[in-house]
């Protein structure tokens, strides 16, 4: 119990800390995977929230590309009949969760998948935050940069995470891919340059700047490009935060009240 009360001592605003119970299934907790060691570190952090959140259960991490431990190696070493959830440390559902992941637990039918992190309203909170603190006005535009997927699937998860964001603020808010689909957020960023420029302007202010909400977990490669892509401001990532911790667990509990 020692453990417990040293988590909730240094997470006293989580007032959602549980104990899991005995013989939970693994929370297999699968990350992209990159080779920035912020971005790294950021991701290690969300598995030990998730721990903190939720003492005694196991979790483990892995990775579909990039990083080791991979997925498959992963569920492979689990002991034959371990129960486990995989929950995708993923923003949308794209090629990782509608290949990478089924291939790796199709022979082991113990193992099973929750849905990805996003779309999520508190994702859209997270975003309005970071784009709040980086100096958003009224009139200026938002272009949500999500790291894009060849499946349609992932548009559509950011088209949604966008509209959620769009409920929070009175900006335009548009969408942009950092790779497999378009636009391409330089294209994105100019595009939305052009549709600022071409309002009336008014007593407010000057012509808005155009601001990326950096749909991606932590700094990385995909984060290193939004800043050569002619945005005025680049927001930061969605890490660190606790609410990821919080919605992974939450997607781990839907699977589990599923199979009950």
């Amino acid at each position: 119990m020692d453990g417990f009360f040293l988590a909730a001592t240094l997470n006293r605003c989580w007032l959602n800390v549980t104990l899991a119970p005995m013989n939970s299934p693994v929370l297999i907790a699968c990350a992209h995977g990159t080779r920035n060691a912020e971005g790294q570190a950021a991701i290690r952090r969300v598995m030990a929230e998730i721990e903190a959140l939720r003492p005694g259960l196991r979790v483990v991490e892995a990775y579909v590309d990039v990083q080791e431990p991979e997925l498959g190696g992963v569920v492979e070493g689990l002991p034959e009949g371990t129960a486990a959830v995989v929950v995708p440390l993923l923003l949308s559902t794209g090629f990782h969760i509608k290949v990478d992941v089924p291939k790796a637990i199709k022979t082991r039918p113990e193992v099973v998948a929750a849905r990805p992190l996003g779309p999520d309203p508190r994702l859209a909170e997270l975003l309005a935050t970071h784009l709040r603190a980086a100096g958003l006005q009224e009139h200026d535009g938002v272009l949500l940069a999500a790291a894009g997927s060849s499946l349609p699937d992932g548009s559509v998860d950011s088209v949604e995470q966008a509209r959620l964001l769009a409920e929070l603020l009175p900006n335009k808010v548009r969408v942009a891919y950092g790779a497999s689909a378009q636009p391409t957020v330089p294209d994105g960023v100019a595009s939305l340059r052009a549709e600022l420029a071409a309002e009336p302007s008014g007593p407010s202010g000057p012509e808005g700047r155009v601001f990326i909400a950096s749909y991606l977990l932590a700094t990385g490669y995909f984060h290193d490009q939004l800043a050569k892509a002619g945005a005025d401001v680049v927001a930061a990532p969605l890490l660190p935060s606790k609410v990821l911790a919080e919605i992974a667990l939450e997607r781990y509990d839907a699977v589990l009240e599923r199979l009950s």
